[in-house]
């Protein structure tokens, strides 16, 4: 899999330009023999005084694009099936979409939202960035509401013109599905992965259960079989709203139903289909 987008910039864009393109960068990548019109500050001295022969230090020089992934830390991502909840599903994600980026030589960043607090990391590209994602991931939870409109100035500072936007959410409160519709409106392109548990796609519950929304704390008694049908009815025509309203301002998405290979999503937005129809 390639990370491809809808639209490249200038002669570049995400799996669309070289991966690893050298020159005077951030990230070190390798020495070369210096060359006629290199300039004297990328020769590496401290080489010269070891080998006597000049070498030019390169670095990956900044992709133009970035991919964002947005991550929904809000209580109701810690609703599990077996022992994996959908932020841990999340998560795994998040790895994925790092390491294909990592790969292709993208940069890539980072974000977790809920209101307890928005956590960042900057857009960078190489195995430094995919280790501080993995210090971040390790011990973050799922807490409280999803993040109000007042603490998602970060968004709109940081996700450039041309980025990619990966929103990775159950997408039950509504905050999430208005940020994905604001950043399409405003040009970047946008892609929704859908968290779900076989609990709500299938509710096959039997018994009498209490029934807990994790962020408000409102609860419901009722017997699983009893209620199977009216829950399936009108989850399914949430489902069927929040499609249209992305559909109608041209957010591709795919869903993840936790338990199932962690690729599927990713294979569904980026597999060679798209790769052939977007390049």
């Amino acid at each position: 899999m390639r990370l491809i987008t809808r639209r490249a910039v200038g002669s570049h864009g995400l799996g669309l330009h070289q991966s690893h393109s050298r020159g005077a960068g951030l990230e070190f990548a390798q020495y070369r023999a210096y060359e006629r019109g290199d300039e004297l500050r990328q020769i590496d001295w401290k080489l010269y005084a070891r080998s006597d022969k000049f070498f030019v230090r390169e670095a990956e020089r900044e992709s133009p694009v970035a991919v964002w992934i947005l991550m929904d830390a809000s209580a109701s991502m810690g609703q599990a099936e077996g022992s994996t909840t959908r932020f841990d599903a999340a998560k795994s994600l998040t790895a994925s979409l790092a390491e294909l980026a990592m790969q292709q030589g993208d940069r890539f960043g980072w974000m977790a939202l809920n209101d307890q607090g928005l956590r960042l990391l900057p857009p960078a590209s190489g195995l430094r960035q995919r280790d501080r994602l993995t210090l971040e991931l390790l011990p973050l939870k799922p807490a409280g509401g999803f993040a109000r409109e007042d603490q998602l100035s970060p968004v709109w500072e940081r996700v450039g013109a041309h980025d990619l936007v990966v929103i990775l959410s159950d997408c039950f409160d509504p905050g999430v599905v208005d940020l994905a519709e604001t950043l399409a409106a405003a040009g970047r392109e946008v892609l929704v992965v859908e968290m779900l548990t076989a609990g709500e796609t299938e509710f096959a519950f039997t018994g009498g259960y209490r029934f807990r929304d994790p962020e408000t704390g409102e609860e419901l008694l009722g017997d699983g079989p009893a209620l199977r049908a009216e829950f399936l009815r009108r989850f399914g025509e949430a489902r069927a709203a929040l499609h249209a309203r992305l559909d109608a301002v041209g957010i591709r998405r795919a869903e993840h139903v936790v338990g199932q290979p962690v690729d599927l999503p990713l294979r569904r937005l980026f597999g060679a289909h798209d790769a052939a129809e977007y390049s």
